[in-house]
Protein backbone atom coordinates (compact mmCIF):
# COMPACT_ATOMS: atom_id res chain seq x y z
CA UNK A 1 0.00 0.00 0.00
CA UNK A 2 1.44 3.27 -1.06
CA UNK A 3 1.55 6.38 1.28
CA UNK A 4 -0.40 8.76 -1.19
CA UNK A 5 -3.58 6.74 -1.46
CA UNK A 6 -5.89 6.47 1.62
CA UNK A 7 -6.37 2.79 2.67
CA UNK A 8 -9.84 2.38 1.68
CA UNK A 9 -8.78 2.60 -2.33
CA UNK A 10 -7.12 -0.24 -1.61
CA UNK A 11 -8.40 -3.79 -2.05
CA UNK A 12 -8.55 -5.65 1.52
CA UNK A 13 -7.88 -8.66 -0.39
CA UNK A 14 -5.95 -8.73 -3.28
CA UNK A 15 -6.84 -12.17 -4.31
CA UNK A 16 -10.22 -11.09 -5.70
CA UNK A 17 -12.00 -8.73 -8.49
CA UNK A 18 -15.03 -6.83 -8.47
CA UNK A 19 -16.72 -7.68 -11.75
CA UNK A 20 -19.24 -7.93 -14.11
CA UNK A 21 -20.49 -8.94 -17.73
CA UNK A 22 -21.78 -5.70 -20.27
CA UNK A 23 -22.49 -4.64 -22.88
CA UNK A 24 -19.65 -2.30 -24.08
CA UNK A 25 -20.62 0.65 -26.28
CA UNK A 26 -18.73 1.01 -29.52
CA UNK A 27 -17.27 5.15 -30.04
CA UNK A 28 -20.15 6.49 -31.87
CA UNK A 29 -22.75 4.89 -29.36
CA UNK A 30 -21.00 5.96 -26.50
CA UNK A 31 -20.31 9.52 -27.72
CA UNK A 32 -24.27 9.19 -28.02
CA UNK A 33 -24.75 8.32 -24.67
CA UNK A 34 -22.63 11.17 -23.66
CA UNK A 35 -24.57 13.57 -25.19
CA UNK A 36 -27.79 12.63 -23.44
CA UNK A 37 -26.06 12.58 -20.52
CA UNK A 38 -25.11 16.23 -20.73
CA UNK A 39 -28.93 17.09 -21.95
CA UNK A 40 -30.35 14.81 -19.02
CA UNK A 41 -27.52 17.11 -16.19
CA UNK A 42 -28.80 20.07 -17.71
CA UNK A 43 -32.82 19.16 -16.47
CA UNK A 44 -31.84 16.71 -13.47
CA UNK A 45 -28.15 17.90 -12.34
CA UNK A 46 -26.79 15.47 -10.07
CA UNK A 47 -23.05 14.33 -11.23
CA UNK A 48 -22.92 13.10 -14.15
CA UNK A 49 -20.90 9.69 -15.33
CA UNK A 50 -17.63 9.65 -17.55
CA UNK A 51 -17.86 8.64 -21.17
CA UNK A 52 -15.37 6.05 -20.45
CA UNK A 53 -17.33 4.30 -17.48
CA UNK A 54 -20.66 4.41 -19.51
CA UNK A 55 -21.79 0.70 -20.06
CA UNK A 56 -24.96 -1.59 -20.15
CA UNK A 57 -24.54 -4.12 -17.16
CA UNK A 58 -25.66 -7.94 -17.65
CA UNK A 59 -24.74 -9.56 -14.95
CA UNK A 60 -23.09 -8.08 -11.91
CA UNK A 61 -20.77 -10.61 -10.26
CA UNK A 62 -19.41 -8.20 -7.05
CA UNK A 63 -16.21 -9.35 -5.40
CA UNK A 64 -14.81 -12.35 -6.75
CA UNK A 65 -12.41 -14.94 -5.75
CA UNK A 66 -9.39 -14.18 -9.13
CA UNK A 67 -9.63 -18.00 -9.09
CA UNK A 68 -12.48 -17.96 -10.39
CA UNK A 69 -11.91 -15.87 -13.34
CA UNK A 70 -11.28 -19.20 -15.84
CA UNK A 71 -14.79 -20.53 -14.60
CA UNK A 72 -16.13 -17.20 -15.25
CA UNK A 73 -14.70 -17.29 -18.67
CA UNK A 74 -16.17 -21.27 -19.31
CA UNK A 75 -19.33 -19.40 -18.20
CA UNK A 76 -19.56 -17.21 -21.11
CA UNK A 77 -18.17 -19.50 -23.80
CA UNK A 78 -21.39 -21.39 -23.29
CA UNK A 79 -23.68 -18.21 -24.39
CA UNK A 80 -24.84 -18.48 -28.04
CA UNK A 81 -27.01 -15.46 -29.04
CA UNK A 82 -27.18 -13.06 -31.89
CA UNK A 83 -26.38 -9.89 -32.65
CA UNK A 84 -29.28 -6.96 -32.46
CA UNK A 85 -30.27 -3.38 -32.12
CA UNK A 86 -30.83 -1.95 -28.71
CA UNK A 87 -32.45 1.44 -29.07
CA UNK A 88 -32.40 3.35 -25.82
CA UNK A 89 -35.41 5.47 -25.68
CA UNK A 90 -36.57 6.24 -22.42
CA UNK A 91 -35.15 8.31 -19.66
CA UNK A 92 -36.32 7.41 -16.64
CA UNK A 93 -34.93 8.51 -12.33
CA UNK A 94 -34.69 6.27 -9.26
CA UNK A 95 -35.50 8.04 -6.36
CA UNK A 96 -34.01 5.39 -3.93
CA UNK A 97 -30.52 5.49 -5.31
CA UNK A 98 -31.14 9.01 -7.15
CA UNK A 99 -29.93 7.74 -10.57
CA UNK A 100 -30.70 9.13 -14.09
CA UNK A 101 -30.60 6.35 -16.74
CA UNK A 102 -31.33 5.87 -20.54
CA UNK A 103 -33.23 2.53 -21.20
CA UNK A 104 -35.13 0.75 -23.48
CA UNK A 105 -39.14 1.12 -23.61
CA UNK A 106 -38.81 -2.25 -25.53
CA UNK A 107 -36.07 -4.84 -24.60
CA UNK A 108 -35.46 -6.70 -28.34
CA UNK A 109 -35.28 -10.59 -27.48
CA UNK A 110 -32.19 -11.10 -28.71
CA UNK A 111 -31.21 -9.37 -25.21
CA UNK A 112 -33.42 -10.99 -23.34
CA UNK A 113 -32.16 -14.32 -24.47
CA UNK A 114 -28.52 -13.22 -23.70
CA UNK A 115 -29.31 -12.12 -20.77
CA UNK A 116 -30.96 -15.27 -19.62
CA UNK A 117 -28.37 -17.60 -21.31
CA UNK A 118 -25.37 -15.68 -19.17
CA UNK A 119 -27.80 -16.08 -16.24
CA UNK A 120 -28.10 -19.96 -16.72
CA UNK A 121 -24.52 -20.71 -17.38
CA UNK A 122 -23.56 -18.40 -14.22
CA UNK A 123 -26.25 -20.11 -11.89
CA UNK A 124 -25.69 -23.67 -13.37
CA UNK A 125 -21.65 -22.78 -12.07
CA UNK A 126 -22.89 -21.50 -9.13
CA UNK A 127 -22.26 -17.98 -9.23
CA UNK A 128 -25.32 -15.67 -7.56
CA UNK A 129 -27.33 -13.94 -10.14
CA UNK A 130 -29.88 -11.38 -9.54
CA UNK A 131 -33.49 -12.26 -8.89
CA UNK A 132 -34.96 -9.28 -10.12
CA UNK A 133 -36.30 -9.08 -13.63
CA UNK A 134 -33.41 -7.37 -15.87
CA UNK A 135 -34.15 -3.48 -16.98
CA UNK A 136 -31.60 -2.58 -19.65
CA UNK A 137 -30.56 0.86 -19.19
CA UNK A 138 -27.21 2.77 -18.81
CA UNK A 139 -26.77 5.26 -15.50
CA UNK A 140 -25.76 8.87 -17.20
CA UNK A 141 -26.33 10.42 -14.02
CA UNK A 142 -25.93 9.84 -9.74
CA UNK A 143 -26.85 12.11 -7.10
CA UNK A 144 -29.80 13.69 -9.51
CA UNK A 145 -32.93 14.86 -7.84
CA UNK A 146 -34.91 13.81 -11.38
CA UNK A 147 -37.74 15.72 -12.09
CA UNK A 148 -40.12 15.46 -15.22
CA UNK A 149 -39.19 12.56 -17.37
CA UNK A 150 -38.00 14.35 -20.73
CA UNK A 151 -38.60 12.93 -23.77
CA UNK A 152 -35.09 12.63 -25.33
CA UNK A 153 -33.28 11.33 -28.77
CA UNK A 154 -33.06 7.68 -29.05
CA UNK A 155 -29.73 5.54 -29.13
CA UNK A 156 -29.53 3.43 -31.47
CA UNK A 157 -27.04 0.80 -29.86
CA UNK A 158 -25.31 -1.86 -32.75
CA UNK A 159 -24.75 -4.74 -29.98
CA UNK A 160 -22.15 -7.05 -31.65
CA UNK A 161 -20.72 -8.31 -28.45
CA UNK A 162 -20.68 -8.79 -24.67
CA UNK A 163 -18.03 -8.41 -21.82
CA UNK A 164 -16.24 -9.43 -18.43
CA UNK A 165 -15.33 -6.01 -17.11
CA UNK A 166 -13.76 -5.08 -13.69
CA UNK A 167 -14.04 -2.52 -11.90
CA UNK A 168 -11.12 -0.63 -9.95
CA UNK A 169 -11.61 1.88 -7.22
CA UNK A 170 -9.30 4.60 -7.11
CA UNK A 171 -9.13 8.21 -5.21
CA UNK A 172 -10.60 9.48 -8.23
CA UNK A 173 -13.67 7.21 -8.74
CA UNK A 174 -14.05 4.13 -10.29
CA UNK A 175 -11.98 3.03 -13.83
CA UNK A 176 -13.27 -0.10 -15.61
CA UNK A 177 -11.05 -2.61 -17.84
CA UNK A 178 -12.19 -5.08 -20.65
CA UNK A 179 -10.95 -8.24 -19.42
CA UNK A 180 -12.38 -10.12 -22.22
CA UNK A 181 -15.43 -9.92 -25.11
CA UNK A 182 -17.41 -12.43 -26.84
CA UNK A 183 -18.56 -12.07 -30.36
CA UNK A 184 -22.52 -12.16 -30.89
CA UNK A 185 -23.61 -14.60 -33.74
CA UNK A 186 -24.70 -12.42 -37.03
Amino acid sequence: MTESAPAEFHSAKPDTLRLFFALWPDDATRAALNRTGKWLHQHWGGRRMRADTLHLTLAFLGSTPVAHLDALVACANTVQSHAFELILDQAGYWRHNRIGWLGASEAPPQHLDLVGALNTALQAAGFPVDAWPHVPHVTLLRNTAGGEMPACEPVRWPVSDFALVKSVTEPQGARYEVIRRWSLDR
